[in-house]
């Protein structure tokens, strides 16, 4: 009965969101907005723009790796492990023939050494070895991007699936010469899995549960970060609009199927791979943990189109964003048709 009840809380905190009616904070939510608690959440807007035609460059990468306590869920609390204090860490964006130097500093106040392999680096361990860096401490290394792609990064520090599972990981778009075909909106989406002692739902501060873990059963599906992470964080644009997803895996284990509920993937960027032909007109994509791919969608309808795994039972356990377009309404396309009125027998 307890899980049960868990589930339909769940479902309602879902389906409160895709309306958009979700307005009051739980009364734990109150209790530990008192307290020093991060928005690791990162915005899917937040991603730098486009790098057209330009040449070559030497490109500086800063990150920072810090710990913080930050909001799970409605009034659960986690310790993350971030870079640059959102997860996932910053989109970094280069083309293909730049030199990138990779600058990375592990807070004073970290627990754990912390490093970052980059599946763009041609070189041991991604960059992992080379940045392999104590709390208070920093290192640095530079690649050559060598192909494009968007590919996933993640701390590499053992145990390796504890520092993923807690928020290490981000992506590196290495754009071809030329750059993308332009769209008018993009964002940044990347999956994960939380591992704790605590069941999905209970309040208060949650620890991780290496036997969980180990056995992949994971208690939160996020988007993000955070469960329902992209509810208030929505993903916004306009009818007419082309938009493009950058969407990746974290994991640490589990592999995605990403699909947005109501649309059509007009482009697909397989496996990430930017050189390839696109696919065109999907609707599902599967994406392996530490894989990535883009899509791209034309916005006919207005509305709320809801962003999940379509392993749908995940939803149940926070895995779920909308994407909100705004815009006149397209009756040609798509729209309800009102029941006829009833009238009574005049017999």
């Amino acid at each position: 009965m307890k899980a049960q009840r868990l589930l339909m809380t769940a479902s309602a905190l879902v389906l409160a969101a895709f309306v958009g009616t979700v307005q009051a904070e739980t009364a734990a939510d109150a209790k530990l907005s008192a307290e020093p608690i991060a928005d690791i959440v990162r915005a899917p807007g937040d991603l730098p723009g486009p790098l057209g035609a330009r040449g070559p460059e030497h490109v500086v990468v800063n990150l920072d790796t810090v710990e913080v306590t930050g909001k799970l869920a409605d009034g659960a609390t986690y310790r993350y492990w971030t870079y640059n204090e959102k997860v996932p860490g910053p989109l970094i964006r280069v083309r293909v023939g730049d030199t990138v130097e990779v600058n990375l500093s592990n807070d004073e106040d970290s627990w754990f050494p912390h490093n970052i392999d980059l599946h763009a680096v041609t070189g041991p361990g991604g960059g992992g070895e080379a940045t392999m860096t104590m709390p208070g401490d920093s290192s640095s290394f530079t690649f050559k991007a060598l192909k494009p792609g968007l590919y996933v990064y993640h701390c590499a520090t053992p145990m390796v699936a504890d520092h993923i599972a807690a928020g290490m990981y981000g992506m590196i778009l290495v754009e071809p010469e030329g750059g993308l075909p332009p769209v008018d909106r993009e964002f940044y989406v990347m999956q994960g899995e939380i591992y704790t002692e605590q069941a999905f739902g209970t309040q208060g501060e949650h620890a991780t549960d290496y036997d969980k873990l180990l056995n992949e059963t994971p208690e939160y599906y996020v988007f993000n970060g955070s469960a329902y992470g992209l509810k208030d964080k929505t993903l916004q644009a306009e009818v007419g609009e082309t938009i493009r997803i950058y969407f990746g895996v974290g994991g640490p284990n589990k592999t995605s199927s990403f699909h947005v509920i109501g649309e059509i993937f007009d482009n697909v960027y397989s496996l990430g791979s930017l050189n390839s032909e696109v696919v065109n007109d999907v609707q599902t994509v599967t994406v392996a943990p530490g894989g990535a791919t883009a899509v791209d969608i034309e916005l006919d309808v207005p509305g709320n189109y809801i962003l999940v795994d379509h392993a749908l039972s995940r939803v149940e356990r926070g895995l779920a964003g909308i994407l909100q377009v705004k815009g006149a309404e397209q009756p040609a396309i798509f729209g309800a048709i009102e029941a006829p009125v009833k009238t009574a027998d005049a017999r």
